[in-house]
């Protein structure tokens, strides 16, 4: 017959293995998915990324080398969601509104189109991304480079 663990005895040697220094770049609610990008970080499968917010500050995510914009923008999501959530307790963050004002970028690049490879951009390994003010345009759900704003759309001559 196994063994069997319940999940309460499981909890706190995770906790013990992730509080080793060695380990610190692991998220304390990590999937397996994601111990298994930072192993590829490792073995050179994967790739680290550093995000440079609009305030300064930056913070790191792990993608496949393989990786699409739009699994960067969910390790992203994911990061910023769980950094949320430990230091302020529940709060919804509107990932629409977010991306329909800002993008990614990499040097002159905006990283836009959600199919685009990363590696496409030539990011690679350790490089640094930012965000960037960038609006949607709603007529065709696009990124465009200004808002335009109409004062007076709704007063049309007709």
């Amino acid at each position: 017959m196994g063994t069997y663990f319940r999940r309460s005895q499981f909890e706190p040697l995770v906790s013990t293995i992730l509080d080793d220094p060695v380990l610190a770049d692991v998220p304390k609610n990590a999937t397996v998915s994601d111990i298994d990008t930072l192993i590829g970080v490792e073995l050179g499968s994967a790739m680290k990324l550093s995000i440079l917010k609009l305030d300064g500050t930056q913070f790191e995510v792990a993608v496949l080398n393989a990786a699409k914009v739009r699994d960067l923008r969910q390790a992203v999501m994911k990061y910023i969601d769980s950094m949320e959530q430990d230091q302020l307790g529940h709060r919804h963050i509107s990932w629409k509104h977010v991306w329909g004002s800002f993008c990614l970028c990499f040097g002159n690049a905006k990283l836009i189109e959600d199919d685009a490879r990363l590696q496409s951009f030539g990011i690679k390994n350790n490089d640094q991304l930012r965000f960037e003010h960038h609006v949607t345009s709603k007529e065709n759900g696009r990124h465009s480079h200004s808002k335009k704003r109409r004062f007076f759309h709704g007063l049309r001559k007709t």
